[in-house]
């Protein structure tokens, strides 16, 4: 596959306002550009004319901006498009992060275009920019079909708070993504799938000394 070399100047972190989501399944995006925006030195400030959060720094090539929807998932596209525009903004320099439903919680993966998979945040991004043409970044939380509650709907999986094993797991992978920031920013995103793709080896067991007494 062929990878866009244009440095990522715009992450989209999607989620859910206000306190009752704020730590539900739904909003890992919020959690990565969170991550991010402390990484590049910006903090985030409600900005009414891009309908979200956004927090500005700078990356290895340019400035990079951080937003945080404020219209609800379903509407997340007019944000984006919006900061889009007035920065002018090409949509293979943008990096969307979002929960993925088809990724167990700590395994997480970086897509270049495609389709939105049924995932609202997507769908409506892909209709505001005209375009599938960006950067994905998948954050695992499962699916309820593989947990205790098989026969939970999907809608109320997402709006809950993971369990604390699996919210462990997806700060883990928020962390794995986190380290390839510094390929992300500069162009580099073969490199940053490369590393992100490569599951990192489980430690080493120790064996305890054997007791010569």
């Amino acid at each position: 596959m062929t990878y866009p070399k244009a440095p990522i100047k715009l992450v989209v972190g999607l989620g859910n306002p206000g306190p009752e989501y704020e730590r539900t399944r739904h909003n890992a995006g919020f959690w990565l550009a969170e991550d991010v925006a402390h990484e590049i030195g910006g903090s985030f400030a409600s900005e009414r004319k891009f309908s979200g959060e956004l927090a500005r720094g700078v990356g290895a090539m340019s400035e990079v901006r951080v937003i945080k929807p404020q219209t609800f998932m379903n509407l997340s596209g007019n944000s984006v498009a919006a900061v889009a525009k007035f920065y002018d903004i090409a949509p293979e320099s943008i990096l969307v992060a979002h929960d993925e439903l088809d990724l167990a919680a700590g395994d997480i993966k970086l897509k270049f275009g495609g389709g939105h998979a049924g995932h609202n945040g997507l769908r409506d991004i892909q209709a505001k920019l005209g375009t599938g043409n960006y950067w994905r970044l998948r954050i695992g939380i499962g699916h309820p079909r593989d947990s205790q509650n098989a026969q939970q709907p999907v809608a109320d999986w997402v709006l809950q708070r993971p369990r604390r094993e699996e919210q462990e797991a997806i700060e883990v992978a928020i962390e794995r993504a986190l380290a390839q920031w510094k390929f992300l920013a500069a162009g580099d995103t073969e490199s940053a799938t490369k590393h992100l793709h490569t599951k990192p080896k489980p430690p080493a067991a120790t064996i305890a000394p054997k007791d010569n007494a």
